[in-house]
């Protein structure tokens, strides 16, 4: 049985699921509100001491790590017809040229905007006795570091050179996908899942930076990738396995 604890269909949350979808793979998908920070109650944290997603429990095993899950994922089935990953030594080491990449360098620039942009406000909304409750919960201290940078706000001067690697990072891949439809190759792997999971809707919330006119070869790659049917599925379906809201506590 696989059991995927996750934030949906968005960040790393969104590499294992999307993985899932497009092997064909039953599981059984558990969303943790991260709004009600879900990911630090004990029960969660008893899956993982992180306290971080996603997190899968394959027959009781917790494998955890976004990147980690879905090489996983292509080790423990392998006999599935749709394969993420590709046959050839030389085309899996491009392949995780590109998921490390992703991981390092990448994903933290854009974390960082999306941590000002939408984490600061939700932080700032809190008391200050609220706050620090819920810090206490965070298991991980550099974790709780970000949280604090988020509610102060984060200086002008990293912000500026987040936004610096941004544009790095999508210059980088606009110019591969100028040269071949996918990240690692001719076929569709782990690559595209991976960084798709970080560059789907660039478009709307970086749309200075990634746009038809700048960046039409990265944009045409995130339709494609959206029009697939596990895609599709993943999106379609997600919302209808969200967690309904809980009413509000009485006054």
């Amino acid at each position: 049985m696989l059991t995927l604890y996750s934030f949906g269909p968005a960040a790393n949350s969104l590499k294992p699921l999307l993985a899932l979808y497009e092997k064909g793979l039953d599981f059984t998908p558990r969303f943790v509100d991260p709004t009600r920070f879900e990911h630090h109650e004990d029960w969660f944290k008893q899956l993982n001491p992180r306290g971080q997603v996603p997190a899968l429990d394959h027959d009781g095993h917790i494998i955890t790590e976004s990147t980690v899950i879905c090489e996983y994922l292509e080790d423990a089935f392998p006999d599935c017809a749709i394969k993420l990953r590709p046959a050839d030594p030389i085309r899996i080491a491009e392949m995780r040229v590109w998921t490390k990449w992703v991981d390092e360098y990448f994903c933290w620039c854009v974390s960082t905007i999306g941590w000002e942009r939408m984490i600061g406000p939700m932080a700032r909304a809190y008391s200050d006795a609220e706050f620090e409750e819920k810090m206490a919960r965070i298991p991980i201290p550099e974790q709780q570091a970000k949280w604090r940078a988020a509610r102060a706000g984060f200086p002008k001067a990293t912000l500026d050179e987040e936004m610096r690697k941004i544009g790095v990072s999508v210059a980088k891949l606009e110019a591969r996908l100028a040269e071949s439809e996918w990240l690692a190759g001719p076929d569709y792997t782990l690559a595209d899942i991976c960084n798709f999971a970080i560059a789907n809707r660039m478009q709307h919330g970086f749309a200075e930076l990634v746009n038809t006119a700048a960046t039409p070869h990265l944009v045409a790659w995130i339709d494609r990738i959206n029009a697939r049917p596990a895609a599709q599925a993943m999106f379609a379906q997600s919302k209808s396995e969200m967690p309904a809201p809980r009413p509000a506590a009485a006054a």
